[in-house]
């Protein structure tokens, strides 16, 4: 066994296949005997080993996390990404208007967003909001193209399920156009005509109510976080709209 000693190197032309090629010479230097290689090799364990003979001789300093003993105080650093969610305003709006941005930025067509005819107005607004927890690459795209501040990553990473359709749902749990529009209208009463409440699996989720080999259709929700307050006195669902798989 022998080791380059890359502080003296040269630069030669040689002739390869009939060709005079630049190449740098790197010399070796003298093999080690074997009482050195072994020392070598020892001190390059207790070199690697030094941290965690550090833990072990000072405990105090050990920062092993002991997950899930340590759930009420588990902390995450602010850039951890886990799960895309909307950010809602004190009256629990959104400030989604269904530009797409996100759909379109997101590189493995995790996300798509669905619009509708405003009620109100000739714009269109947000109606489903889908996203692909089992194929997101969490490249936080989406957040960085929304051009509202609509969404963002959140910390919850406790996502684990036995049906990969629970994966696909929607986060968006009411209908209508954003926190802006709403909140410039006065009327009650036009103000429940311009929102509608939306469950987490129902609508034109891809996988949803199909079944797998020896799998019946799913009947849960998957983890979201807690629902936002909703608008007053919301539109009941239409029929069908809304419902669950069962």
């Amino acid at each position: 066994m022998s080791f380059m000693d890359f502080t003296d190197l040269r630069y030669e032309k040689r002739t390869l296949g009939g060709k005079i090629l630049p190449v740098v010479v790197c010399p070796r230097f003298n093999p080690r005997s074997q009482p050195m290689r072994v020392f070598d090799a020892v001190k390059g364990l207790l070199q690697g080993m030094r941290l965690t003979l550090g833990y072990l001789l000072s405990p105090s300093k050990i920062v092993t996390q002991q997950y899930p003993e340590n759930r009420a105080t588990l902390k995450f650093p602010e850039r951890y990404r886990a799960i895309l969610k909307f950010k809602y305003d004190e009256n629990g709006l959104h400030k989604c208007t269904g530009c797409k941005n996100c759909e379109v930025a997101c590189p493995n067509a995790s996300i798509k967003v669905i619009t509708r005819d405003s009620v109100i107005t000739e714009d269109h607004e947000l109606d489903r909001y889908i996203w692909r927890l089992d194929s997101c690459m969490f490249c936080n795209a989406c957040v960085q193209a929304c051009p509202f501040d609509a969404i963002e990553m959140g910390h919850a990473f406790e996502n684990a399920v036995y049906d990969r359709r629970l994966l696909i749902y929607g986060l968006n749990p009411i209908a209508g156009p954003a926190a802006s529009a709403l909140e410039n209208e006065e009327d009650p009463e036009v103000r429940r005509r311009m929102s509608d409440p939306r469950t987490i699996l129902g609508g034109p989720i891809p996988l949803n109510g199909a079944g797998l080999p020896n799998l019946k259709p799913v009947a849960a929700a998957p983890f979201v976080d807690p629902l936002p307050i909703a608008v007053t006195d919301p539109l009941p669902p239409e029929d069908g709209e809304g419902e669950e798989v069962s």
